[in-house]
């Protein structure tokens, strides 16, 4: 019997897709990463997963787990493989108000489990531009960041317990609503971030958090980067904490959202070099009931502190969300950064991290090693500035790999040399496996390689992706 053949008795044929059905599940996001499954499988609970991960190991024959497929690695390449789809562990078996958590299935979509825990006046607080069809299986196996990093965390701190399935098949049950055990190694998070390569999320317990009772919304426009981060640790201090959101977007980058979005209307009426998405929410009633004179009391906090910033010359510009729509057409600003990242010619597009007060820097010293690569080249940078992460994209005039590679490693230059990270939140895919080997600890990888070999022996589990070969 063939592999296929053999999945079908054990898990039944209509839950398998070929040929013209498959097909679209060979297409990612970006559309930059293009392959032909063998199939695509769709399980509709866990034992469906063993039974393929068992039939798949025995035959090494090789699986590439698939969530919305929204990345921008090509994590989710499958050519000749088995594409296993979680789209159908969509279930949230249980929202527990007093625990504050959420047990949910892998192919649970963001916007939905947004819905399920606001009906409790709760918040899972990981957002993004692609809440709308990403995955909780995808955003833990990348470990996901999105915009609230900077008082939440990204997934891995959101998570507290998993179900994985093993290259063998078996099941591992980690699905602990614990925020402490020391039981052994911490193999959730080990899992969180390995994009499939050590086993097949299935499952997730997620922390909860209070549902904000009110926000403040601003765009703010300053002298300089310093200065915004001045005015973070301002908002910080004065709210205990309370910003969720600090977001910087420069010139380029708005005069390339107006050129693509040209019903977008501006952040302000004149032009600034430096502008930040700020949002700052209350959680206490205090802060959230409206004074005299109308005013929530945090948003009085945050025109008070731009204001005083103002009169210091260290803010220039502000405005500040008066209603739900104002604030939204702020966060479509900066939720539209994937469609004007990808749009506009032969680019690279790179995602890293680095200590708060070295992003001026990186873009001070990047900028003329992009030019002595390619004189006619052009930057975008968006950044989720409250957390150190970058999103870098050059334009380049011509189509040359030889260019492309040079750009890449330019950046990785100036990353290194500013103790940063050349990946923040995207993972590693296939894409950044050659800056993996040129960057990442060699003792680090060869102690990645051993647990890959430990735990998938027969290399079947997301193949070539996040470990580059010795």
């Amino acid at each position: 019997m063939s592999v296929l053949d053999q999945i079908a008795d054990a898990i039944g044929a209509d839950r398998i897709l070929t040929g013209a059905d498959a097909a679209p599940y060979g297409k990612d996001w970006t559309g930059a990463y293009t392959s032909t499954p063998l199939a695509v499988l769709r399980p509709a609970d866990t034992q469906e997963v063993s039974e393929i991960l068992k039939i798949a190991n025995a035959t090494g024959t090789p699986v590439v787990p698939a969530s919305g497929r929204t990345g921008l690695t090509g994590a989710t390449l499958a050519q000749d493989a088995l594409m296993l789809s979680v789209e159908r562990l969509n279930k949230i078996s249980e929202i527990n108000v007093q625990g504050r958590t959420a047990t949910v299935g892998a192919g649970v979509i963001l916007s939905n489990l947004h819905d399920a825990a606001a009906e409790h006046d709760l918040i899972f607080p990981l957002t993004l531009g692609a809440r709308g069809s990403a995955m909780i299986g995808g955003l833990l196996s990348t470990n996901a960041g999105g915009s609230n990093v900077v008082r939440y965390g990204s997934t891995r701190g959101l998570c507290l317990g998993l179900e994985v399935v093993m290259a063998d098949g078996r099941i591992m049950n980690l699905m602990s609503a614990l925020h402490k055990d020391n039981s052994g190694l911490d193999l959730r998070n080990l899992i969180i971030g390995a994009e499939g390569t050590l086993g097949i999320i299935t499952a997730a317990v997620l922390k909860l958090h209070p549902k904000p009772q009110a926000y403040a919304t601003a765009m703010v426009a300053v002298p300089s980067l310093g200065d915004a981060l001045s005015l973070l640790h301002k908002l910080q201090a004065a709210t205990g904490g309370g910003v969720e959101a600090f977001e910087y977007m420069p010139r380029s980058y708005i005069d390339k959202h107006r050129a693509l979005f040209p019903d977008a209307a501006a952040p302000f009426e004149a032009d600034y070099d430096v502008n930040i998405m700020i949002e700052v929410a209350a959680t206490m009633a205090r802060d959230a009931q409206p004074n005299d004179d109308g005013q929530l009391p945090v948003a009085a906090l945050l025109e008070e502190t731009l204001g005083s910033m103002l009169e210091q010359g260290t803010v220039l510009d502000a405005v500040i969300a008066q209603n739900e729509a104002q604030r939204r057409d702020i966060w479509k600003r900066r939720e539209d950064a994937g469609e004007v990242a990808f749009f506009g010619g032969v680019f690279v597009n790179t995602d890293v991290a680095l200590p708060l007060d070295k992003v001026a820097a990186f873009e001070e010293m990047l900028t003329p090693r992009i030019k002595a690569i390619d004189p006619d080249a052009s930057e975008v940078i968006v950044a989720h500035l409250g957390d150190g992460n970058i999103h870098h994209t050059s334009y380049i005039s011509r189509n040359d790999p030889d260019a492309k590679d040079a750009l890449v490693e330019a950046v990785e230059d100036v990353v290194q040399e500013l103790g940063g990270s050349f990946s923040a939140e995207h993972g590693i895919g296939v894409s950044k496996l050659e800056t993996m080997k040129r960057r990442k600890d060699p003792v680090a990888l060869d102690a990645m390689r051993a647990i890959k070999a430990a735990l998938d022996p027969k290399g079947i589990l997301n193949p070539g992706k996040v470990i580059p070969s010795r």
